[in-house]
């Protein structure tokens, strides 16, 4: 079949059988086999390149600490340390005698909590609150004396690093920036896809990464196959984060789907749905790996996926600033001279 204003014996075709000049191709044809000549292609380049360095650090953070935190309950049973025994030495004291030994340690606080030991010569883990501060200290059961922080330093670490992944440290608004930011990490993935896309004859070579190409050239590869290799992952951490972000958004959106009745409430297919998205975002439930049922080699190697591919958009994040640097900022006027081999190779390298 002849392409329109091209007849079979007259009109020369290039590499891809496609008549030359790009007047004559459909639209279409251009999407699929010269995607880098549509407009609306570019268009969408630019919008992928520039959302991605605006979001560039916040992807890079939570992709990170994300990874971490898999391996949260491991992290704080490593950073809890065993009870601290002491001396016994005479009458044990009694509850009120304790609180007044904590409340003469710290004045203007009262005591909320105590700790139940395990052994008659185990510290007592004794909560203060004075306004909004909150103290946890060991005390002495015989002589009321203060031992120190109950909690351990690597157990505040990793719950400020979870208060850092959930709500970027500013509370519930935090935790709805991060649903916003998790949306648009959506929009990143999807143009990525677009850009991604090199036409029906090279399409296998944004697959795999090549060798011996130039750091330049292998960045790009490994952007692209980073990007279309770890899309499926990308996108459930991105959909299921902007739900823990703005949960009740959700469920009115799921209300609307599928209203709720006497008949559905324990069966619809939405809640299960919104289940699963919560519980896929950290790929374990009750802290073993999905599908596992208890700790071993399963556990094991789940949270070791998630923690890979949850990486994945950290490592989009460094490629693509790599490469927009040497694109954009290396190209300035007075960093490279115009007939520079460098420049050159630049030029030809395809970055899009």
């Amino acid at each position: 079949m002849g392409y329109p204003g091209c007849h079979e014996t007259s009109c020369s075709r290039d590499a891809d059988g496609v008549p030359a000049g790009d007047d004559v191709m459909t639209y279409w044809q251009r999407w699929t086999r010269k995607p880098q000549t549509v407009w609306l292609r570019k268009a969408i380049f630019q919008l992928h390149l520039w959302s991605g360095i605006g979001l560039g650090l916040y992807v890079l953070l939570v992709s990170v600490t994300g990874s971490i935190l898999v391996y949260r309950n491991e992290l704080y049973r490593a950073a809890t340390h065993d009870p601290i025994i002491v001396t016994e030495s005479g009458p044990r004291l009694t509850d009120d005698q304790l609180k007044g030994a904590a409340t003469q340690a710290y004045p203007g606080y009262t005591v909320l909590s105590f700790s139940l030991v395990q052994s008659p010569g185990q510290a007592v883990s004794i909560t203060l609150k004075a306004g909004s501060k909150l103290k946890n200290r060991f005390f002495n059961p015989y002589t009321g004396a203060d031992l120190g922080d109950a909690v351990p330093l690597g157990i505040r670490l990793v719950s400020k690093l979870i208060e850092l992944h959930d709500d970027l440290l500013a509370g519930k608004t935090g935790r709805m920036v991060n649903g916003a930011g998790a949306l648009l990490l959506v929009v990143i993935a999807f143009t990525g896809m677009v850009v991604w896309w090199p036409g029906v004859k090279t399409w296998r070579q944004g697959l795999t990464v090549q060798r011996n190409v130039g750091w330049q050239r292998f960045t790009w590869d490994l952007h692209k196959a980073i990007g279309f290799w770890t899309l499926g992952f990308t996108l459930v951490f991105a959909v299921s984060g902007a739900y823990l972000g703005n949960p009740q958004a959700f469920q009115d959106l799921a209300d609307r789907i599928e209203p709720l009745t006497d008949a559905n409430a324990r069966t619809r297919i939405v809640d299960q749905v919104i289940y699963w998205l919560a519980y896929l975002h950290f790929g374990r439930i009750n802290g073993i790996g999905i599908p596992c049922s208890g700790p071993g080699f399963c556990d094991s190697t789940t949270k070791l996926i998630w923690a890979v591919f949850g990486l994945a958009p950290a490592g989009m994040v460094v490629t693509g600033a790599v490469m927009w640097w040497n694109r954009v900022v290396r190209k300035k006027p007075g960093r490279i001279s115009r007939h520079s081999p460098v420049r050159a190779r630049t030029k030809e390298l395809p970055l899009r």
